[in-house]
């Protein structure tokens, strides 16, 4: 089965920083692209990062710059951090997995619960 634990959210001021991990299990991490996404209150889960088996990454142009995306194969882990956070990052962050590259919201075949970050102006 697997599973994908997120953690690391909370709340911080605008300019500041948080890193998010999302621990993988039940597959071969290794394999499979990671990706978080975002999804604020009233509106559609979005796109923000991803990373391929492979190591190519993607990001969404509102956290370009901001935010980096990494993972360590050994720990089964894929990170978020996110430096100079605005208020407009406020959303509960979810990390996916999926067979295929790039990654897109359809693509995903494993979700985790989700991770709350708040922003405060």
């Amino acid at each position: 089965q697997v599973q994908l634990v997120e953690s690391g959210g909370g709340l911080v001021q605008a300019g500041g920083s948080l890193r998010l991990s999302c621990a993988a299990s039940g597959r071969t991490f290794s394999r499979y692209a990671m990706g978080w996404f975002r999804q604020a209150p009233g509106k559609e889960r979005e796109f923000v990062a991803s990373m391929s088996s492979r190591g190519s990454t993607n990001y969404a142009d509102s956290v370009k710059g901001r935010f980096t995306i990494s993972r360590d194969n050994a720990k089964n882990t894929v990170y978020l951090q996110m430096n100079s956070l605005k208020p407009e990052d406020t959303a509960v962050y979810y990390c996916a997995t999926a067979p295929t590259w790039p990654f897109r919201v359809s693509s995903a075949d494993y979700w985790g619960q989700g991770t709350q970050v708040t922003v405060s102006s």
